[in-house]
């Protein structure tokens, strides 16, 4: 679920960081503050973009692929024969997938936070000249853990999300192959309705509980 995942999150980091530092520059240049914007890209990533845009991404791979494959042994009766082999279906295909989902979407969202950086950097620099090391250190200087433990502590919700939701339409799926796909498809978009939500509502918990962070 997790390794699988790597290269199209890679990709999608890279062009985060670079698109957000590209669009960043002329608005803060206008205002001569050019000098901030490696603080800008990492307060933007680490508190928001990164984690959303790869709990995303996340659930379009892989909720829509547990989906397909629960529902899959549905309609095929392979769930209905584990029962029969006194097999607990549910221990061993939803509780493993939704562990796995939730342990591994953290650890994506921090690779994904770096690369999301080094995307930066190379945007800034192809706008002005700018050392690596005053990069890093005004990344460093700028971060708190009021800005990464809120934003990196909401992805466990939303990988728990995306695999109950994709184990769920799954696991409940009827009619034959039709209903494999629209499973597949329900799982996609109920996941990452849901992931947008619960950020909406993390966030204002984290700005009460962290008054910093707002």
């Amino acid at each position: 679920l997790g390794v699988k995942t790597f290269p199209i999150v890679s990709i999608m980091g890279f062009i985060l960081g670079f698109v957000l530092a590209l669009q960043s520059y002329p608005v803060m240049e206008r205002f001569g503050a050019t000098d901030f914007l490696p603080s800008t890209v990492a307060l933007s990533v680490v508190r928001e973009l990164g984690p959303v845009l790869t709990a995303i991404i996340f659930a379009g791979r892989v909720s829509s692929g547990i989906g397909a494959e629960l529902s899959s042994m549905r309609v095929t009766e392979q769930i209905d024969a584990m029962e029969v082999s006194a097999v607990n279906p549910f221990k061993y295909l939803v509780v493993t997938r939704v562990i796995s989902t939730t342990m591994i979407l953290p650890i994506l969202s921090i690779y994904v936070i770096f690369i999301a950086l080094i995307g930066g950097f190379i945007a800034i620099t192809l706008s002005e000249p700018m050392n690596m090391i005053y990069y890093t250190s005004s990344i460093i200087d700028s971060l708190t853990f009021g800005d990464l433990i809120p934003g990196l502590s909401k992805t466990f919700f939303f990988g728990y999300i995306v695999g109950i939701v994709g184990s769920y339409k799954g696991y409940t799926a009827d009619g034959g192959t039709e209903g494999v796909g629209r499973a597949s498809t329900t799982a996609v978009v109920m996941s990452s309705l849901l992931i947008l939500i619960s950020d909406m509502v993390l966030v204002k918990i984290t700005v009460w509980i962290w008054p910093s962070v707002g």
